[in-house]
């Protein structure tokens, strides 16, 4: 019986990946599942042969093309970079050429404003605009504690931290190129400078930016907090929690992303040590339901799904917020936990799930 043949759409510079050892381990996985795994990207369509030239592992880490025929079905893992190439991608993406294990998705803001629209969503969610100077000044009359952000950031990039204090206010934040910022101003006015200049400066083309409510996620004192939440749909195609850690940024540091040196703990230990055991369970489970409602929501809208990735602040009270989602997350997490199990089922799992695809047609 001949393997089936899974594409994986993913950016190209040469024969340079974004993910390298996240793409080893998946092309890995496909062959140990039965299946025929290979990486490309727009730019290796040919359309008229009903073919695709595909990368796949060679020796010392390198990469070697080969020809293959026509995928099967094709894992979108083509993730926003801030280049010429991404609108191409759109546009190929727009056309009918491949099945599709996943559905496109879109900004950060699109996102917040179809899942605020969901009353069983509402509670999970920080209060969150399109950043003007109007907008700004009636958030900092709520909220001690508010984050800029640009609606297509990743990596933590381009985030800056506003912190009222006696004085005026604290600025932290991480620019392009994750390089750490720190400031102070005394006034409104100076602030309002600040941000306008910070957007103009860290903005890539017409992209918007977003003004959020600031949660106290210092579960660890002058730390911020985060617990990377990995769902995913499963071999017989139903949505499961695979894991979840925490992220605790560096001393101050605006963000957690591990791409910015925070570090990965185990989110039980954590939540036990602020908490206790019973109340560390209950925040457990609401973490589950919370990332259960937000795969149904997210589908229910966009259309299917193979995993999404929940960056979820839990305040000192304990109570969950969903801050950010990632429909092509990554899993180092886990790696940096050593909880290799773990990390396998979620390298294996969309490989799995596109199989399941495949028996239902």
């Amino acid at each position: 019986m001949q393997k089936k043949r899974i594409g994986i759409l993913t950016y190209r510079n040469g024969k340079r990946f974004g993910e390298p050892l996240f793409f080893r381990h998946l092309l890995t996985e496909g062959e140990k599942l039965g299946a025929t795994v290979f990486l490309f990207s727009p730019n290796d369509v040919f359309e008229s042969k009903r073919q695709i030239r595909g990368f796949i592992p060679g020796p010392d880490k390198t990469w070697k093309s080969k020809m293959f025929d026509w995928p099967d079905i094709v894992i979108d893992r083509y993730r926003y970079y801030p280049k010429p190439q991404h609108k191409d991608y759109l546009a190929f993406r727009k056309r009918p050429l491949f099945t599709y294990a996943n559905s496109r998705f879109s900004s950060k803001w699109n996102v917040y404003q179809v899942l605020n629209q969901q009353p069983s969503m509402q509670p999970w969610l920080p209060e969150t605009f399109a950043y003007d100077r109007e907008v700004l000044s009636n958030m900092l009359q709520k909220y001690p504690l508010l984050y800029v952000k640009p609606a297509q950031g990743t990596a933590g990039r381009s985030i800056l931290r506003i912190k009222k204090t006696s004085s005026g206010y604290d600025l932290l934040g991480r620019g392009l190129h994750l390089n750490k910022v720190s400031h102070k101003v005394k006034t409104r006015a100076e602030l309002h400078q600040y941000v306008k200049e910070w957007v103009k400066t860290e903005r890539l083309g017409e992209e918007i930016f977003l003004i959020q409510q600031g949660l106290q996620l210092d579960l660890i004192p002058d730390r911020t907090v985060d617990t990377r939440i990995l769902i995913q749909k499963t071999g017989s195609g139903e949505w499961e929690v695979t894991g979840l850690g925490m992220r605790i940024g560096g001393v101050k540091s605006s963000t957690s992303n591990l791409h910015g040196g925070g570090l990965a703990k185990d989110a039980r230990k954590v939540l036990t040590d602020c908490f206790g055991e019973s109340a560390a369970t209950k925040i457990i489970r609401n973490c589950y339901s919370l990332a259960h409602q937000t795969a149904k929501a997210v589908e229910s809208y966009y259309g299917r799904m193979i995993e999404l990735g929940l960056d979820v602040g839990i305040d000192v009270s304990g109570r969950p917020y969903l801050i950010e989602i990632n429909p092509k997350p990554g899993r180092d997490i886990f790696r940096k936990l050593k909880r290799n199990k773990v990390y396998q089922k979620a390298v294996m799992r969309p490989i799995q799930y596109a199989l399941y695809l495949l028996k239902q047609q």
